[in-house]
């Protein structure tokens, strides 16, 4: 413990190129770039699918498809094809991002009231504005559910961009674990596992932001929410 304190610690990993401060800049753009691609090609669809209820099992099992695919293993036929650089690990985590914002998606559109939905169709709303105006409204705490679980799985698993020689916190996990330096290894490990917690908080506290407090869970007497 003593070892690990005083890697976490140590100046001299605070400064520089390959700091900390540094390699977390460099963990959170490849987690961001990868979300933002996997929102872009996710969301539409679960939206669709969801709005015309069309589709859904291929939907389905195209998410249960992309959530089998090794991560690992997605990376290194990327790498095959495309060469080393920032392409194969964005590929990968992309395609682990988009199966939770996806059904995110899906799943909220989907449990919109249909009386609601109805009601605003029956006031001369088109598909367009009823999919905007009020179905992505009411569905934003299962929308925003999926980016979040999807942003956890990201920070996680974007160590994996050091096995293929590029920064973010995984440089210090792979380089800790090839030179024996196991301070360094699992300081490595913790500074993930405390980005995920913060990047959960602040998704938390976005999220709070974003939707209609008429939305929230309600918690009753009993601690439970309905």
């Amino acid at each position: 413990m003593n070892l690990l304190t005083s890697w976490l610690f140590d100046p001299t990993n605070w400064s520089g190129t390959g700091g900390i401060p540094q390699r977390l800049v460099e963990h959170l753009w490849y987690t961001a770039l990868a979300l933002a691609i996997a929102i872009v090609i996710g969301f539409p669809l679960g939206a669709l699918v969801g709005h015309t209820k069309r589709g859904g099992f291929v939907l389905v099992g195209a998410a249960n498809v992309l959530r089998a695919l090794p991560t690992v293993g997605v990376l290194t036929l990327v790498v095959l094809l495309a060469g080393i650089g920032l392409v194969p690990p964005i590929a990968a985590l992309t395609l682990l991002a988009i199966p939770p914002i996806m059904a995110g998606a899906y799943a909220g559109i989907q449990a919109v009231e249909p009386v609601v939905v109805d009601a605003a169709r029956g006031v001369g709303m088109t598909e367009r504005e009823v999919l905007f105006q009020v179905e992505i409204p009411n569905a934003m705490p299962l929308i925003f559910g999926g980016v979040r679980s999807a942003a956890l799985q990201v920070v996680a698993t974007a160590t994996i961009a050091a096995y293929v020689g590029l920064g973010g916190l995984g440089r210090y996990v792979f380089d800790g674990l090839a030179l024996h330096d196991y301070p360094q290894m699992a300081g490595g490990a913790i500074l993930v596992a405390v980005l995920a917690v913060l990047v959960e908080l602040v998704l938390t506290g976005v999220q709070r932001l974003v939707v209609s407090p008429g939305l929230r869970p309600v918690r009753t007497s009993g601690g439970t929410q309905r």
